[in-house]
């Protein structure tokens, strides 16, 4: 990993300079900073440095699945969501699925700056490495053949339309049997089973999780999870198909399973090596590719799976029992709301008990704000990002971060403990590893209220976190000595994700029902960090300072840290995407740590050598003291870094 580096300090760019050109209506016009010419030659020059580029082709990237088919008159394209506005936005209080959809990632993964710098730097890692995410990201340009050579520059107009409504609702489920789709209404055959036996004769279907392995309707077909809707108002040639797999985790994890299929596990070694390449992974077995993320499977392996009841409802959700057992229950709620603006036609049109919400709050706190901050305001408006609809997004999206953590203090003699505990369906955080993290913050105050120590301090004008005194929950990947050999990089822990083929640590808590051999089977066990079977907190140990006599702490979390986002800027030889990801960076507030939990504690002013707080000093204290001997923590009474012969000698001097 870089290290952090001061720069010379650069003006902040206000919001409409952010970009020379703009988005508009859903099309990428212009990637350029105004005068962008000279910095950018600068920033080439400094990420050079002899890095040779993997040879991939895009064989070595090919998935199972439904295939691009651009000049094939009998598929229907992607078509844009504008088009779905009439009939589902505009309604319902912000509840319209149109209208919460169009404020999510899912519907900005495709203008997301920052992933536009992060496939740069993948496409500089591995030849046409960007291309298995603009798959993820532009399923539309993806389909259209818009992406062969792994850049975004290829995007069309509505490609930047991102996982939009038209994709999702002909998203086929790639297994026949009970839940599989039906059309409606009365249709007694499988609707699914010519496009999944198509798919088969080619061997094409695909099996495991992850990976944007989605099989997709030939046909503008809607699917849906209803199968009282009275009236289709799609067309005369399109079909209604109630789809019960889009009520399942399984949909989900199409894409929140992501694994690098140019690396194949070593079932001796357990490394990940790189395969021959111009050729496609050779086991297509999403279990021997490097695990990038897990999200899914660690969800597959939790007690989520059969329901976790809360009784709070935390997670809202217009079910009576509060319990959560899917993806959808959590990030896409049922409200009492209308599917359809239609609503003279009655229910089920407009008001039902169950209808999901399209928000998809997760914990990206700041991108679809950047997003609309680079573009014309009535450009965003056009697609559904007015400032008062991102503001409740952004509501929604720190309401979520805050649901999925509890927190809880205890003194225990002369040390605070801090307990986290993980209320989400997978590990905390999850998802993207790269500048994702959540630290613990500690103020102690003495009786004036004056802060005498600080553990975890952020400071918000340099976006620098002191990382040496407090816990930070976060995943670290990076490259072997056989990959750095190759590639001319150092080999250990950094952010070129398209190249890692190592956990170098993963401390993150994981969920309900985790065990170390499930985890570490799918590839997310903890790495440097220890968790026993069934834990899902996380414990840290402070050691109080003289004078404290109370503790606030905060769970603070961050979506893109500073050292992540200088590294798209600085390592950028291609074009000018880091800096503009940079630079929406500092607009948009350095990405600033939401406080996912908050709490205060009252401190016992009593004897520091009562090591366990049980009223005495005796063996028990010197025990403690012993076990930690040359080290730090509970038994340095003195405060002076290090357990030694000083404590003993407090310790001693209070025996009884």
């Amino acid at each position: 990993m870089p290290q952090t580096r001061m720069h010379t300090a650069r003006p902040t760019p206000s919001p409409r300079s952010l970009l020379a050109g703009r988005i508009a209506r859903g099309t990428l016009l212009v990637l350029a900073l105004t005068a962008i010419g000279g910095t950018v030659a600068t920033v080439m020059a400094r990420g050079g440095g002899g890095q040779v580029k993997v040879p991939t082709t895009g064989a070595d990237f090919f998935q199972p699945g439904t295939q691009p088919s651009p000049k094939d008159p009998t598929i229907d394209p992607i078509e844009t969501s504008i088009s779905c506005t009439y009939c589902h936005s505009g309604y319902g209080d912000q509840i319209a699925p149109y209208d919460t959809w169009a404020t999510s990632l899912m519907a900005q993964s495709a203008r997301d700056p920052v992933w536009h710098a992060a496939v740069a730097i993948a496409n500089q890692d591995a030849n046409i490495g960007g291309e298995t995410c603009i798959r993820c990201h532009a399923p539309g340009g993806w389909l259209a053949g818009h992406s062969s050579n792994g850049s975004i520059a290829d995007l069309q107009g509505d490609d930047f339309d991102g996982i939009n409504c038209n994709f999702c609702h002909r998203v086929v489920n790639p297994e026949l049997g009970p839940d599989s789709a039906v059309a409606y209404p009365g249709d007694p055959a499988d609707p699914d089973v010519p496009i999944i036996s198509a798919l088969a004769a080619q061997g094409l279907v695909p099996s495991g999780a992850g990976n944007a392995r989605f099989v997709v309707d030939p046909k503008s077909t809607r699917r849906g999870p209803f199968s009282d809707v009275p009236q289709n108002l799609h067309g005369v040639e399109a079909r209604l198909i109630t789809s019960p797999y889009h009520r399942q985790s399984e949909f989900c994890g199409t894409c929140h399973d992501v694994s690098n299929p140019i690396y194949t596990k070593n079932p001796k070694t357990g490394e990940f090596q790189l395969n021959a390449l111009g050729a496609a992974h050779p086991t297509q077995n999403p279990g021997d590719m490097f695990p990038e993320q897990r999200t899914y499977s660690e969800w597959l392996n939790s007690d989520y799976v059969n329901g976790v009841q809360y009784a709070d409802h935390r997670f809202g959700g217009n079910d009576a029992d509060g319990v959560v057992s899917s993806c959808q229950d959590c990030h896409m709620p049922k409200v009492i709301a209308g599917g359809c603006r239609f609503y003279e036609f009655g229910p089920p049109f407009f008001e039902r008990p169950d209808m999901p919400q399209h928000s998809f709050a997760g914990a990206n706190t700041w991108v679809v704000q950047a997003i609309r901050d680079g573009m014309l305001p009535e450009d965003a408006d056009s697609i559904g990002l007015s400032q008062a609809a991102i503001d409740q997004a952004t509501a929604r999206t720190i309401t979520m971060l805050q649901n999925a953590s509890d927190m809880s203090l205890t003194q225990q003699g002369a040390s605070l403990k801090v307990r986290v505990t993980n209320e989400s369906g997978h590990k905390l955080p999850t998802g993207y590893p790269e500048g994702r993290r959540m630290w613990i913050n500690v103020k102690f105050t003495n009786a004036k209220n004056q802060v005498v120590a600080e553990r975890g301090a952020y400071d918000s004008a340099t976006a620098v976190l002191s990382t040496a005194d407090t816990k930070i929950y976060q995943a670290k990947q990076g490259i072997s000595p056989a990959i750095a050999k190759i590639t001319g990089l150092a080999a250990g822990p950094g952010f070129h994700l398209a190249l890692a083929n190592k956990v170098f640590s993963d401390n993150r808590i994981p969920p309900r029902g985790f065990t170390n051999a499930a985890f570490n089977a799918i590839g997310s066990g903890a790495v440097g960090y220890r968790y026993a079977d069934g834990q899902h907190w996380d414990d840290t140990l402070f050691d109080i300072p003289a004078g404290a006599t109370q503790a606030t702490v905060t769970l603070f979390y961050q979506t893109t840290s500073r050292e992540y986002i200088e590294f798209l800027r600085d390592q950028n030889t291609t074009d000018g995407t880091g800096l503009i990801a940079y630079n929406a960076w500092l607009a948009a507030g350095k990405s600033a740590p939401v406080a996912m939990d908050s709490a205060v504690i009252a401190l016992a002013t009593g004897n520091p050598a009562d090591l366990n707080g049980d009223g005495s000093v005796n063996a028990s204290d010197l025990a403690i003291l012993l076990g930690n001997w040359g080290g730090t923590g509970s038994g340095d009474i003195n405060g002076d870094g290090s357990v030694d012969a000083a404590d003993l000698a407090i310790l001693l001097s209070n025996w009884g």
